[in-house]
């Protein structure tokens, strides 16, 4: 027998039976070595033999060193080893572990936590059922954390992987193959700790099949929103970053979610509307126009004559094919219109070449000034709204 066992054994049997009665109490199930390392210190020193709350104080000060020990040990992996293993992966030439091993870092941490409260308990007191219990269910946390994690940190592939399918939509779908799969593992994780607090899952499960009816009527509206947004997809009426209309809602589609479609109105509010809504209202995307319309009336005053109108009509109508920024393969109109109640007006009705909202602007107020000029230099003017009183005889004046 190795020499510093038997010292151990020696040590053990000369403490005092009362120290012996409190270690017996103990019973923390700690290995024999452990505990023999910490016989010597209840002869040599007999108040560490002393116990708080039925713990001896050798026992617990050597919990609470060993706990801190291994905290320390979780920041010397978290700034040395983890640190080691971003830098090695920055050299790779793909970015996925770059990401896996950022994605690790907190549940690495939480796992060091876990390993401290494990041996913490073990020094101190017998694991319990209940003890136990929670210790496992803390593992199966970390563990599934871990996991969502990789599969959030994987996002990219889920990307490329759809778009094989779908390349317009790869984002949208990846998104919610991502949200699928990000439930099953949640939902394993679920009957996993379920199964450590011996809860029978398929038991349970099978026991919901008389309250299925009932939460399937509760759900319905999740139901709903869920096809919808398998409808959504399919039909490939929005995707993110578009600049759509739903019903009275207005802005840029932000998120295609399992439930909720999130967008982005120019006010900068965030509107979330519901996917069975989105499904069955109708959706104008602006986004998908290559084009947009310039519709607008000219009047000009009461004193212009019909060869003024005829000539500035056919000015701007050239002045329009003749545009860099106007569409020639859609409509273009100009039409002498109408008699308003104050000027005589010009319908002009054209498409510009892009759907930017701001090239869009800046191609509509080059027209605008152009039509200004065209009229200014055809010796006419802009009527506005205006009323003329024609007297046809005045009183005589009193004599």
């Amino acid at each position: 027998m190795p020499k510093h066992e038997v010292n151990a054994s020696k040590a053990l049997e000369t403490i005092d039976q009362q120290s012996l009665n409190v270690i017996n109490a103990l019973d923390t199930d700690i290995i024999v070595t452990v505990q023999s390392q910490l016989a010597p210190l209840y002869e040599k020193y007999p108040i560490l033999s002393a116990s708080i709350w039925g713990v001896p104080v050798a026992n617990l000060l050597a919990a609470i060193v060993i706990f801190f020990l291994i905290l320390l040990l979780r920041k010397f992996f978290t700034k040395i080893v983890l640190n080691f293993f971003q830098k090695l992966t920055k050299n790779t030439e793909t970015f996925y572990d770059d990401r896996v091993v950022s994605a690790l870092k907190d549940p690495i941490r939480f796992a060091f936590i876990v390993i401290a409260l494990h041996l913490f308990f073990l020094l101190i007191y017998k694991e319990t059922d209940f003890i136990r219990k929670i210790l496992d269910t803390m593992i199966v946390y970390t563990l599934f954390w871990a996991i969502l994690a990789i599969a959030e940190a994987l996002r990219g592939l889920t990307y490329a992987a759809t778009e094989k399918f779908n390349p317009d939509l790869s984002k949208e779908m990846g998104n919610f193959v991502l949200t699928l799969l990000k439930i099953l593992i949640g939902g394993i994780g679920l009957a996993a700790i379920l199964t450590v607090w011996g809860i029978n899952v398929t038991a349970l499960i099978a026991s919901l099949g008389l309250g299925g009816l009932a939460f399937a009527l509760a759900a319905k509206d999740t139901a709903s929103n869920l096809f919808g947004s398998f409808a959504l997809l399919a039909d490939k009426s929005i995707r993110i970053g578009e600049w759509v209309k739903v019903g009275g809602v207005e802005g840029v589609v932000e998120d295609v979610g399992m439930r909720t479609t999130k967008i982005r109105s120019f006010e900068k509010t965030l509107i979330t509307v519901p996917n069975q809504l989105v499904a069955n209202q109708p959706i104008e995307n602006f986004s998908r126009r290559g084009i947009r319309r310039i519709k607008m009336h000219i009047g000009l005053t009461y004193g212009t004559t019909s060869e003024q109108i005829i000539k500035i009509k056919e000015d701007i109508e050239q002045m329009l094919k003749d545009h860099e920024g106007i569409s020639q393969k859609d409509s273009l109109m100009v039409y002498f219109d109408s008699f308003g109640d104050s000027s005589l007006n010009i319908f002009i009705y054209t498409f510009t070449a892009t759907a930017n909202w701001a090239k869009y602007l800046e191609i509509r107020e080059d027209i605008h000034i152009r039509i200004m000029r065209i009229v200014e230099e055809n010796g006419s003017s802009f009527a506005f709204p205006s009323q003329s009183i024609y007297v046809e005889s005045l009183p005589e004046p009193n004599p």
